[in-house]
């Protein structure tokens, strides 16, 4: 199930290894506090502009609500 570089997750989302394989318009939850990511709107806290996709974020970019690493964000669904 899912894509290579996927994993499954018990909550029912994906949990990413390898952020190539997310779409560049997917938006993605933090599994920790629930703040999404939305590629349209970027981050204004960690200065990322809008149309940034979830795999171009910098390595150091944390969740601007709870400081999980990018490794703790789930895909939504469309």
């Amino acid at each position: 199930m899912g894509e290579p570089g996927m994993t499954p997750s018990p909550t029912g989302g994906l949990a990413f290894g390898d952020t190539s394989q997310v779409p560049a318009e997917a938006r993605l939850e933090c599994k920790i506090c629930w703040w999404v990511y939305d590629p349209a709107e970027g981050d204004s806290v960690w200065q990322v502009a809008p149309g940034t996709p979830f795999a171009a974020l910098p390595p150091h970019w944390r969740c601007p609500q709870c400081d999980a690493e990018a490794s703790k964000f789930l895909l939504l669904p469309d």
